[in-house]
């Protein structure tokens, strides 16, 4: 269904071509899009960033240009496409959604990849909360189903996805040794439910190796759940148990070349790179881990860490700021 009162230009960021943060071009006139079957046009209210929107900007992830980057936004149903779209994604209702091209305000979404908010959950808290939250969420239910009781490993703790994930392994009852770079980092991680933290030792990463064993009687972590890469991946591998979990979900100081499968042999180690959207591939997973997220966040009053909100026109500014590496929690982007 078509709104006569939108706009018929709007502001967005584009990159055509890949590069370093100045291929950010923030512009005022750029056409609003309309949706089409399956799809509505979303108004959008907050944005979020996530690191991975640095690896399609710098063309570690291929993606055709020029493009809008973006993952995922919260805000209002402005408009819906002429069919195919579900009864409980009329216009005026609040949502969140995954997609691309968020970095603007307005972006056509899949009708499937979008959830109506419940009125406890601000737009602010849904898009902060929405990409990240369901990765640490399905991490630890479908990559490696965490038991009360384990011991987990988390590296970029202090992060976006690593403070979920130190607050839902809380949740269910596992032991969190949350790794992080810095003093204040490692105290927000014990703030959010890490039980041990420890830093990268990065003059000799062994010794972070040798740190794990000694605070888990030598036994290993049921799972590690990396999101560094290159950096740590050699030694989280030791720090793993017989039959443990390596989930490696990121690549923040780069991707993992030259990986001999054999070295997962000695302990039957499972080696796993998954994506989110693997497990919310139907709109009957999203809205069941959606539905899921809100109820934890209600009822166990999980803490959505919000770093900062930068004008869409700030979208350099945010960029470096989440590249640094020296930020806590979400950062948002508000048009």
């Amino acid at each position: 269904m078509s709104n006569p009162s939108l706009p018929q230009t709007m502001k967005a960021v584009i990159v055509e071509k890949t590069g370093d943060v100045d291929v950010l071009h923030y512009r005022t006139d750029v056409p609003v899009p309309q949706p089409g079957d399956g799809q509505v046009l979303v108004k959008n209210e907050f944005i979020g960033i996530n690191y991975i929107d640095t690896y399609f900007r710098t063309g570690l992830y291929p993606t055709p240009l020029p493009y809008t980057p973006g993952r995922e936004a919260a805000g209002t149903i402005a408009a819906t496409g002429p069919s195919n779209v579900p009864s409980d994604l009329s216009p005026g209702t609040r949502v969140a959604y995954m997609g691309a091209q968020t970095y603007a305000e307005y972006t056509v979404a899949l009708a499937s990849a979008t959830v109506p908010l419940p009125s406890s959950i601000s737009t602010k808290t849904a898009a902060a909360a929405l990409l990240q939250a369901l990765t640490a969420l399905t991490l630890i239910r479908e990559s490696h189903p965490v038991q009360r009781g384990d011991w987990i490993l988390v590296t970029a703790a202090a992060g976006g996805v690593g403070l979920w994930l130190c607050q839902l392994l809380k949740a269910v009852g596992a032991r969190t040794i949350a790794v992080a770079s810095s003093e204040e980092k490692r105290n927000l991680a014990k703030e959010n439910g890490a039980e041990v933290t420890i830093g990268y030792f990065e003059d000799d990463r062994e010794k972070m190796a040798e740190e794990v064993m000694r605070i888990t009687g030598e036994e290993g972590v049921a799972a590690v759940f990396d999101s560094v890469g290159k950096d740590t991946f050699d030694t989280v591998l030791k720090c793993v148990r017989r039959k443990g979990s390596l989930v490696s979900f990121g690549n923040a100081s780069g991707p993992v070349t030259g990986f001999a499968l054999s070295r997962l042999s000695p302990k039957n180690i499972r080696l796993l790179r998954p994506q989110l959207f693997g497990y919310i591939a139907t709109r009957e997973e999203l809205l069941q881990y959606a539905n899921e997220l809100w109820d934890l966040i209600n009822k166990d009053n999980l803490q959505v860490k919000i770093h900062d909100v930068y004008p869409l026109e700030d979208v350099i500014r945010a960029t470096k700021d989440i590249e640094s590496r020296k930020t806590t929690g979400k950062l948002l982007l508000k048009p």
